[in-house]
């Protein structure tokens, strides 16, 4: 019995603690809620938040879903821009009054992803997205490399180098060493051959020996798979997902394996080049030549440089945008 009026005793105890805290009007917490609210109701009472309330609108951006286009087929979706009003206010109260340049921005991601698109070959990314890769594709070519990554060093760009299995399995330094230099591998099958050809059995064959060797000397497993000569069909698209790849293709064709001139080349490619475009290389003479002048030029129509998963990526290309952290 005694037990169990102490057990009863403590409970109201508890009870009335809990009860005080909530209610009564000295208490910590609610002198600090009530200080929050009448803040916020002062901030809203401000003309400038209410001229910031009022102008927001154009100003944010609608996310962009994912989808497949008759043409370019699967496109990956760009976060849209909310005004984050609170942030805004608290950068432009000191100047007491508007300024655009003080706006603070929230991302805000699309509903539709390009995960869940169905298998479909990719082209390019987003055409709002100011950005550029450059698709390295490596089956011989050694000679080049160095100084290609040389240049991409220099200018820190960052590509996407997609690697026949069997010349990862003969140049395991080289292919380490374009690893270490920051840029992101890929899987471009294991003897070069005609993907669209091949039974599904071959096909499986080609991107899972490519993907052990790539795994085993890199300690890397590929999300990207670029089919050699760009030779596919929905079987390989659907081969390459069931190994946990998205199919690449390409936007853009430096064409570089016809050995033009460099100027012809780079002429070429910036003529054509857009935002969100893939540019197809290899390691040859001509690109090793006109690689400084085609990142040059990209980058004075206001485009970044990255990897086919930065350009993949939903997230915005900031330009300025100041975002709420």
């Amino acid at each position: 019995m005694k037990k169990f009026v102490s057990v009863l005793f403590l409970g109201c105890c508890l009870m009335v603690i809990s009860f005080g805290a909530v209610q009564n009007p000295f208490s910590l917490q609610y002198i600090n809620e009530l200080k929050q609210d009448t803040t916020m109701v002062m901030k809203q009472q401000d003309p400038l938040y209410e001229e910031i309330e009022l102008n927001k609108e154009q100003f944010e951006e609608d996310a962009i879903d994912a989808r497949v286009d008759p043409v370019w087929k699967a496109l990956p979706g760009y976060n849209g821009l909310k005004v984050d009003v609170d942030a805004s206010y608290d950068k432009m109260k000191k100047l007491g009054t508007f300024n655009e340049d003080r706006l603070v921005f929230k991302e805000t991601a699309p509903s539709v992803h390009l995960e869940d698109l169905p298998p479909t070959p990719i082209y390019k990314g987003n055409e709002k997205k100011p950005m550029v890769s450059f698709l390295v594709n490596v089956a011989w070519g050694n000679e080049y490399i160095p100084e290609m990554l040389k240049v991409m060093k220099d200018y820190g760009v960052k590509s996407t180098f997609f690697l026949d299995g069997s010349w990862v399995k003969n140049n395991p330094k080289m292919a380490t060493m374009i690893l270490e230099q920051g840029h992101e591998i890929g899987n471009h099958a294991y003897s070069h051959p005609d993907m669209k050809s091949l039974t599904t059995e071959r096909v499986n064959e080609e991107l899972q020996k490519t993907n052990d060797v790539i795994l085993a000397t890199l300690d890397v497993t590929p999300k990207w798979f670029a089919p050699p000569s760009g030779s596919y069909s929905q079987r390989v698209v659907d081969q390459a997902r069931a190994h946990g790849m998205m199919t690449i293709l390409w936007s853009v064709d430096t064409v570089d394996w016809k050995k033009p001139h460099p100027d012809e080349m780079v002429n070429r490619v910036l003529n054509k080049v857009h935002p969100g475009a893939m540019v197809l290389m290899h390691p040859t003479e001509p690109t090793a030549a006109g690689l400084k002048e085609m990142i040059e030029g990209i980058q004075a129509k206001g485009l970044e440089l990255g990897t086919v998963s930065e350009l993949m990526s939903e997230t915005r290309i900031h330009n300025g945008v100041t975002l709420d952290d």
